[in-house]
């Protein structure tokens, strides 16, 4: 039986970090040289698709965005003719989101999401696997002392519910 070293452990550890960092990056330059969308933007078309309307914090909330962060992503959509907003009849400080048709045909037309993959292949994995997985992972956010950074906006998997 052999053993590895620190350094290899190291290396096989490192080199695995770089190829989902790099598979991410391709991804994210596919869909934006593509169709001109940011992952984020994504995740929002997305979520307003399976909703019938939604307000700003709604959505934000729905896909783990600060609500500044989705109001910018929002602006741009609604630039690119993605999305109305509209004001509500009966609380006029109330503002919905409604994906338009535009937006639901580039969202079909967009490939599915990165994380949307990933999460298939781990719910195939013995719960046992997924836990190792996610236990080492956050062993090493630990050990790179990258707890409170905000990536958020990029982790939305599985089924979410939306309420206005």
């Amino acid at each position: 039986m052999t053993t590895e070293s620190g350094n290899d452990y190291e290396y096989r550890i490192m080199r695995a970090l770089r190829r989902v960092i790099r598979a991410v990056h391709i991804y994210s330059k596919k869909l934006n040289s593509e169709f001109g969308l940011t992952t984020p933007q994504l995740l929002c078309l997305r979520a307003l698709a399976e909703a019938d309307r939604l307000t700003l914090t709604a959505l934000a909330k729905g896909v783990n965005l600060g609500t500044s962060t989705a109001n910018g992503i929002i602006d741009r959509l609604e630039a690119k003719g993605y999305l109305t907003r509209t004001r509500s009849v009966e609380d006029h400080r109330k503002v919905y989101l409604e994906i338009s048709p535009s937006g639901r045909e580039i969202i079909l037309d967009a490939p599915s999401l990165l994380q949307h993959k990933l999460s298939e292949s781990l719910s195939k994995l013995p719960e046992s696997e997924q836990m190792t997985i996610a236990d080492s992972l956050e062993q090493i956010v630990k050990l790179m002392e990258a707890e409170k950074l905000d990536v958020s906006a990029n982790l939305f998997t599985g089924e979410q519910s939306y309420k206005n």
